[in-house]
Order: structure tokens, then C-alpha cells, then sequence
């Protein structure tokens, strides 16, 4: 992937097709996390020039220093401060590391500050927004971006990670109307697509088609490389496997708090598969003919040739 700093403007100079608008829609952005998702939030609102000043606040102050050296971000920050200038907080962290971050952020947030977040579940982030911000949970809408990387890192980070992707947003019943179409006009302008969901709605359908699949796919490399001739099957694996196993290379600490968090619907559909292969694995047992076979094979893969070619036109 090319270096995201070649193509971002000079920090704090908003340019691109935005400028020409007035005032960025963000003109003080904060993001916590600057990897993957939080460098490429922080960039794609950059290219359009409707970022002003980017804080960066993270863990660790040497992905932080990279960003800044990406251009990612301006200044380096803490909570506090984020707190204190950002009109927008985005929170692009693991679901685990949320709970202390709304705690800190409660007593300080700014009541005209917007905040959301790019987590893989949502019913535990509404529920956490709820309990910890009381009655300024109003001010968080939560969020999934669906889209990502293998890749990890300010490195990773991409302009148009978002353009032309889908955006999932569960805002509360009382979210202010204003500051919802506000959050969409900004997540517009990163060229995305908007859903909304109910937090429920959200985590039943990403359980099926994000979190268990990655989940297998980590089950699957886990039990290739035990495997005594672990190094022969992996010199011998082709586009194949490097295309279903793909996924299992994203960060463990994410994907561990997205199982844990998202535990019942993930199992819930791990049932669901087994029943399936189940039924797959009897026609090579001998309880079912050749023909069930093809015809359980065939109804998969015209499934998935509609999809792709839905997906391509959307």
C-alpha cells in the first residue's frame, strides 16, 4: 500500500474539493486509536478537506509518533485534552478498551462535542455509552465502518478505506436528530454509504457474516500450522487458501474482544454451520449419494456467484 502521507495535505490545511465550502465540517477532530480504521477516518476527511486539526491519542506513543510523521494526525494528545478542543471524538479502539475511555471522557466532554466509534459490535458500545456518560450518552452515536485490512498500523492507514463502503450507524431513540444527520454528512464526505440499525439488528447480522467467518478462518490456519508437515502444506497452498485465510491475519486483540463481546449470536451461528457441515460431511460418509453432494455444492456457489455480482453493483 503507498505511504497515506504522500497524498495528505500539510497538517491542519484543509484542501481538496471541501475547501471550497468555508469551514470544515470537523474542524477539530480527535481520534483515538490512529491504526488502520483511525488513520484512515482521520485521512479520507483530510483529502476531502473537511478535517481542520487532527489530535491523535492512543496507547502507544510510537504508533502515535508515526501517524504524525504520516501526516495522520497534527499534535499528539491525551484524553483530556481531545476532550477539551475536538468537536468530533472517534473512538477506533478494541471494544475492550471502551469502558475506561467513556469513564475518563464523562466529566470532561464538551456538551457540543459529537462522538462515535468504529467498533465490531454494538450492543455492548450502546450499553457501555449509556451506563458511563449518563445523560450525555446522547452525545455518541455508535458506529461500524464495513470495511478493513489484514494490515495493521498508521502504515496501513488509507484514504479511501471508506469510499463507496457501507457505514452502520445505531443511534439511541433520543439521539438529537441534528447531531445524527451531522455524523452522516461527515461519514458522507469519506465517500461512505449509511445504514441504520438497531444495535441488535447489527451484532445478529455481522455474527454471520464477518465474525464467524473470521473465526474459521483462524480455526483453520490454527489447525494447519499443528499439523507435523505443517511446511509442506503451506508451500504447497495456491490463491485458494490465501483467499479464505486471509482474515485470520488481523490483530488478535481486536477479534478477541469482538468474540467475547458478541459470544451468543457468534455461537448461535456456529450451530447453524455445524447442523450444515454436519449434513456435507454425511454425503462423504457414505449416508448420503453423489448427487446430494453436487446439489449442496451447487446451491453454494450460485449463492455465492449472485451475491458477488449483486455486491460489484452496489
Amino acid at each position: 500500500m503507498s505511504d497515506p502521507g504522500a497524498s495528505l495535505p500539510p497538517p491542519g490545511r484543509p484542501q481538496g474539493e471541501g475547501a471550497a465550502w468555508g469551514a470544515p465540517l470537523v474542524p477539530v477532530l480527535a481520534v483515538v486509536g490512529t491504526g488502520l480504521i483511525g488513520g484512515s477516518f482521520a485521512a479520507a476527511l483530510r483529502r476531502v478537506g473537511q478535517a481542520g486539526r487532527v489530535l491523535g491519542v492512543g496507547r502507544h506513543p510510537a504508533s502515535l509518533r508515526r501517524a504524525r510523521d504520516l501526516g495522520l494526525i497534527d499534535e499528539i494528545a491525551d484524553l483530556h485534552q481531545a476532550a477539551a478542543q475536538a468537536d468530533l471524538i472517534f473512538l477506533a479502539t478494541p471494544v475492550g478498551a471502551m469502558a475506561p475511555i467513556l469513564r475518563d471522557l464523562e466529566p470532561v466532554l464538551r456538551p457540543d462535542t459529537l462522538m462515535t466509534d468504529a467498533g465490531s459490535t454494538k450492543v455492548d458500545v450502546a450499553r457501555l455509552a449509556q451506563d458511563l456518560l449518563g445523560d450525555r450518552h446522547v452525545q455518541f452515536i455508535p458506529g461500524h465502518p464495513i470495511a478493513g485490512s489484514e494490515m495493521t498500523g498508521p502504515e496501513a492507514a488509507d484514504p479511501m478505506l471508506y469510499h463507496g463502503r457501507k457505514i452502520v450507524l445505531t443511534p439511541f431513540e433520543d439521539t438529537p436528530g441534528l447531531l445524527q444527520h451531522r455524523l452522516i454528512r461527515i461519514w458522507e464526505a469519506c465517500g461512505a454509504r449509511i445504514a441504520l440499525m438497531t444495535p441488535e439488528a447489527h451484532d445478529r447480522a455481522l455474527a454471520a457474516v464477518s465474525h464467524v467467518p473470521h473465526f474459521l478462518a483462524a480455526a483453520y490456519m490454527a489447525q494447519i500450522i499443528r499439523a507435523e508437515d505443517a511446511d509442506t502444506r503451506l508451500s504447497l497452498a495456491g490463491t485458494g487458501f490465501r483467499d479464505f485465510t486471509r482474515i485470520a491475519a488481523g490483530s488478535a486483540e481486536v477479534w478477541r474482544d469482538i468474540f467475547l463481546s458478541n459470544r451468543a449470536a457468534v455461537l448461535r451461528e456456529l450451530d447453524d454451520f455445524d447442523q450444515v457441515l454436519r449434513q456435507l460431511r454425511a454425503t462423504l460418509e457414505g449416508d448420503a449419494d453423489a448427487a446430494t453432494l453436487e446439489s449442496l455444492l451447487d446451491q453454494a456457489a450460485l449463492a455465492r456467484r449472485f451475491w458477488g455480482g449483486r455486491s460489484q453493483m452496489q
